[in-house]
């Protein structure tokens, strides 16, 4: 059994803006994350809503290794995940439900880094966060997500 916590929080308000940092923020099941740029109905991703577009996260571990491992250093938020993790097993997650403090949330797929990433950082994070790019998820119930929640098996 592990657990660990939510490090910090991000939010697009638009794509490929710069992300902003939020202390806390509303999962609403079947949207997203309230503010983000896939929480809108008349946003970047209508007029279907797709469930993996609806939180993403990765692990604080990945961005330190990413520093060490590829000299790559980049901030949590460069990472443009929305929910920054430490002591979480992300890649365990797909196909699991998990809790987010009062929040579930059920892992879809592994995120990997792509070419958007890789031009609004630099071109080793493809490499670099190859399977440890972080965990798409989709809200199973709704409430709010904080910075320093516990993240745990459900």
């Amino acid at each position: 059994m592990w657990q660990g916590k939510v490090e910090s929080i991000y939010i697009a308000p638009q794509v490929a803006q710069p992300v902003v940092s939020v202390p806390q923020v509303r999962a609403v099941f079947g949207k997203g994350l309230e503010g983000d740029r896939n929480f809108d109905p008349n946003g970047p991703h209508s007029p279907e809503h797709d469930p993996e577009n609806e939180v993403t996260l990765i692990e604080v571990e990945s961005i330190e290794a990413l520093g060490r491992d590829y000299g790559v250093e980049i901030d949590p938020g460069s990472s443009r995940r929305n929910i920054v993790t430490r002591g979480v097993p992300l890649n365990h997650l797909v196909g699991k439900e998990f809790r987010v403090g009062e929040v579930t949330l059920r892992g879809l797929r592994l995120c990997e880094p792509c070419q958007h990433l890789a031009s609004m950082t630099e071109p080793r994070v493809l490499k670099g966060l190859v399977h440890r790019g972080g965990l798409r998820a989709q809200i199973v119930r709704d409430g709010v997500i904080r910075v320093g929640d516990i993240v745990a098996e459900r």
